[in-house]
């Protein structure tokens, strides 16, 4: 979903610190986490930019248009498809390299490196490190990497490496104005690398957990699209669910309507209805069911064949329902107390996790949190300027129905994946069809099914 890049002068530290990333990013919730490179060492387009650095033999301009053309293949062939998946992609450098090392040290200008890669994938969140260049050139000499080789890249010199530290500050600090579309990119930095290992780890750490608390939109791929590849796997198993023969169905299982006769609006006010506010208070969780971190919790919950525990339930958030593993925790302790969930006794030896199911009386709001999540902030929006409205008119309203005004762009592509969701999820009512439009979506939402 993301892609990271880490930038800076040769020798200032850039590949521990894309090792440390790495590491870091397996304590969130993303499917998978991946490092790479650029230029990339083991394709023929990668090979031809390293050597076009080592050996110095081609003009600035041949030498970008190499980096550029290995950048893109590797942007489509291998990158974009892991974001899609909801990946972590790490990139020790990537775009803003080459506007340094072509753009300014090579004299082509940023505008012109900028639009040679303009189809490329554009860095989520850009990591700055940065040393003083002499360090940086001991550090260079004593790598076991060139002492093994024996051979220097012709921008090894203190005098090229002052410039490009110079040109990372004024690019990366905002003095100059990155070219678009790498100007969407969020910059961290510059973190000075001088000291030890723990000390950098330190200061990664923290920018990386307040980068995915914020839960920026992805630049590359559609948010809502990777949320939908991730849940459709927690279909995938809830229908492969057997049972004896003769037993009763399941209710978690996807022909059956989840939504017990109900319509939505009606488990929007039983939510409401049945959310201990001030006990939700004291624990330190949201005192409305609709909160962002309730959604998430209780509509995965929703999804997870059998009993789970905290570390499969926070892997099964994903990105986009990105909640901390500290806040998932308190959260499930509450819900356990006011029997939303109910403990399960754990059948593997020696586990001491604690076990625990969603309750299937609240099963209904729990799958329609997921169903409805593009529109939760317009829907919670709603209720706190209509505390006493009810629920059956909430989406006519947001959708402007029977008025001159059409929902903006925003809200008619939350619809669009709403109806998406649906279809991988049913409608809830049994033998009843998808919605279809804005019209078929608010009868959906407002009525109970014909008996």
């Amino acid at each position: 979903m993301y892609l990271i890049t880490v930038e800076g002068g040769d020798g200032s530290g850039k590949g521990e610190a894309a090792r440390i990333l790495h590491e870091l990013v397996a304590d969130f919730p993303f499917p998978g986490h991946h490092s790479t490179h650029e230029p990339r060492r083991h394709s023929e387009l990668g090979k031809l930019a390293l050597s076009s650095v080592k050996l110095g033999d081609k003009t600035p301009l041949e030498e970008a248009g190499l980096f550029a053309a290995d950048r893109l293949d590797h942007s489509h062939t291998w990158i974009r498809p892991l974001l899609a998946k909801g990946h972590v992609v790490i990139s020790d450098r990537n775009i803003h390299s080459s506007l340094i090392y072509q753009g300014v040290v090579g004299e082509l200008g940023l505008e012109q490196v900028a639009k040679m890669n303009a189809a490329s994938m554009i860095p989520d969140l850009v990591f700055w490190i940065d040393c003083d260049p002499d360090k940086a050139i001991k550090r260079i000499k004593s790598g076991t990497l060139r002492m093994s080789s024996g051979k220097a890249e012709y921008f090894e010199t203190p005098e090229i490496q002052k410039t490009i530290r110079k040109g990372f500050n004024d690019l990366l600090s905002g003095k100059i104005t990155v070219p678009a579309p790498f100007d969407k990119c969020c910059v961290i930095g510059p973190i000075l690398n001088e000291g030890g290992l723990d000390e950098l780890r330190g200061k990664l750490r923290t920018e990386l957990r307040a980068f995915f608390n914020r839960r920026p939109a992805p630049l590359n791929v559609d948010a809502d699209e990777v949320d939908r590849y991730l849940l459709n796997a927690l279909v995938s198993d809830v229908k492969k669910q057997t049972r004896l023969p003769g037993a009763p169905q399941e209710k978690t299982s996807m022909n059956i309507g989840w939504l017990s006769g109900e319509s939505p609006a009606n488990w929007m006010h039983f939510a409401e209805d049945n959310w201990p506010k001030k006990s939700a208070k004291s624990f330190d969780v949201p005192a409305s069911p609709h909160a962002q971190s309730c959604w998430a919790v209780l509509g995965t919950l929703s999804l997870i064949v059998g009993s789970s525990e905290i570390p499969r339930l926070h892997k099964s958030l994903g990105p986009h329902r990105m909640v901390t593993q500290r806040h998932t925790q308190r959260l499930v302790r509450w819900l356990e107390k006011e029997w939303w969930i109910h403990k399960q006794q754990s059948h593997v030896p020696f586990a001491e996790a604690q076990m625990f199911k969603l309750r299937d009386d609240k099963l209904g709001y729990c799958r329609l949190a997921l169903a409805m999540w593009p529109l939760r902030s317009s829907l919670a929006s709603w209720r706190r300027s209509n505390p006493k409205g009810e629920w059956k008119n909430a989406l006519a309203e947001i959708l402007l129905l029977g008025q001159e005004k059409s929902p903006p762009p925003a809200i008619r592509k939350a619809v669009s994946n709403v109806i998406s969701r649906l279809e991988m999820l049913t409608s809830g009512h049994e033998n009843c069809p998808v919605p279809q439009d804005i019209g078929q979506l608010i009868v959906w939402w407002s009525m109970d099914p014909p008996q």
